[in-house]
């Protein structure tokens, strides 16, 4: 096949003409089959563009909400200058000539941080003799707003390494290093892990507020997951509610750490997932349709050819979506002030049994039985047990409308500790755990009410202790 510069048809004898025609054909029937491949490409596709172009948004639907706009001459604003420098011409670079007056033509900011070497106080306590008595008296002032007991590191200063641990997960080493780098200040590990221990026992009284915050809760979260001290498995666990965040540490996952933190006559609503360990609380339960959904969606892909199960995946989900309608329907029904009749106390609980029951009726056919007898086993049997088992702590969020159907709080507020765990892989003493726990309750609390860590930090270490 010619590919550089078509051959002298004159030159070319009949033999060579008669292969190169067929050499031709043959090449035109390549480029055809092409052509049609392309088109047919193009007719699946439509008239749309590429595959690596991004799709256009789709169509706003029936009642989503709309995006706020923004004004025509949007700009971000310009932070609020804490110096100004004036640069003036004073001659004309042409002709030399001196200026004066002029006006502001433009300005333009420049951030930058500046030098801050520590701040070091030296408080000299002088005493003097009395003349009458014969008394000696000793200054002593009261720096209780600025250091704690008989430390030498400030109220701030023990915040803001408090904040940098928690807050910012920073290693304790790598904390030293930043203060030596940005404030010139060399502190030993040992005193700063003392000011973090000092930083917790001060909110101590704090945390032990918040627990009782949240047994007086409407409703609460927990979740666990493990953490390790000096080498040895553990578990975190956290409880939440809206505003409040609890964390303890404990070498089991037993329920009896539940039971210790909430109380055993706990008697509120309990979120959580399928964990059996929660299973001790005699109290109304939530279990997280996240984690029910979730499975479901795993069942369905590794089903995906079984039209049965696809079936009986797609009822289950279909129950909680009218259970869900309902329950926005009763929230609808509150706000407005018409919740009597078809959405009274009386007609969410039964309401929420005939939830059961339809979930009850769909599940019990696929209970998987014993080896050789009753039912055999179906891709769906595990699930099936789950939905029977807790059949009635499914359906709660219909009978309590502003309880939650899942436990993304708990995950929530894990997820930090997770994050902190694998940086520094646990803690190395029990009184390590007990530093973190209680200053993760309150580092955790302050952010989720929209508050800075730091400063609610330093007035709860100026405040008097107690």
């Amino acid at each position: 096949m010619f590919s550089a510069s078509p051959p002298d048809l004159v030159a070319l004898s009949r033999d060579d003409l008669i292969l190169l025609i067929v050499e031709l054909r043959s090449l035109l029937s390549v480029l055809t089959a092409r052509v049609s491949e392309l088109e047919r490409l193009l007719s699946d596709k439509g008239s749309g563009p590429p595959a690596f172009v991004r799709p256009n948004r789709p169509a706003r639907t029936e009642g989503q909400k709309e995006r706020k706009k923004r004004g025509r001459q949007f700009f971000r604003r310009l932070d609020e200058p804490t110096a100004r420098v004036e640069h003036k011409p004073d001659a004309c670079p042409d002709c030399g000539r001196r200026l004066s007056g002029g006006w502001v033509q433009g300005s333009r900011q420049v951030i930058e941080i500046a030098p801050a070497p520590v701040e070091i106080t030296e408080h000299v306590l002088y005493a003097r003799h009395c003349g009458v008595c014969g008394k000696r008296v000793v200054a002593r002032p009261d720096l209780s707003d600025r250091v704690i007991g008989g430390h030498r590191i400030g109220i701030r200063l023990m915040s803001w390494i408090a904040t940098l641990r928690i807050r910012h997960r920073v290693p304790v080493r790598g904390i030293q290093d930043m203060l030596m780098q940005q404030f010139g200040l060399n502190l030993s590990v040992g005193e700063i892990v003392k000011v973090l221990d000092t930083v917790a026992e001060r909110g101590s009284p704090m945390k032990d507020d918040l627990v009782r915050r949240v047994k007086d809760s409407v409703y609460v979260h927990a979740d666990e997951t493990g953490w390790r001290q000096d080498g040895t498995n553990g578990y975190l666990w956290s409880f939440s509610t809206p505003d409040v965040r609890v964390y303890t540490r404990d070498g089991s996952r037993s329920g009896a750490v539940a039971e210790a933190t909430l109380g055993a006559n706990f008697d509120k609503i309990l979120i959580s997932d399928f964990y059996a360990g929660y299973n001790r609380f005699l109290c109304r339960r939530q279990r997280c349709w996240v984690h029910m959904l979730r499975d479901l969606h795993e069942l369905k892909e590794n089903e995906a050819g079984n039209a049965d199960v696809l079936a009986w995946a797609e009822g289950v989900e279909d129950i909680y979506r009218r259970a869900k309608a309902y329950r926005q329907e009763c929230r609808d029904a509150i706000r407005e002030g018409r919740e009597q009749l078809a959405h009274g106390r009386f007609e969410r609980a039964r309401r929420r049994c005939s939830f059961e029951e339809d979930l009850q009726r769909l599940a019990s056919p696929h209970i998987r039985g014993r080896p050789g007898k009753d039912k055999p086993t179906c891709p769906q049997c595990v699930l099936a047990e789950r939905c029977v088992r807790f059949v009635e702590e499914m359906f709660t969020f219909v009978e309590f409308p502003d309880v939650p159907t899942d436990n993304n709080a708990a995950e929530r507020a894990i997820r930090p500790a997770v994050i902190a765990r694998k940086v520094s892989g646990g803690t190395r003493s029990a009184k390590g755990s007990e530093t973190f726990a209680t200053l993760m309750s309150l580092f955790s609390t302050w952010q989720i009410r929209g508050l800075n860590p730091a400063d609610e930090c330093a007035r709860m270490l100026a405040s008097p202790a107690g």
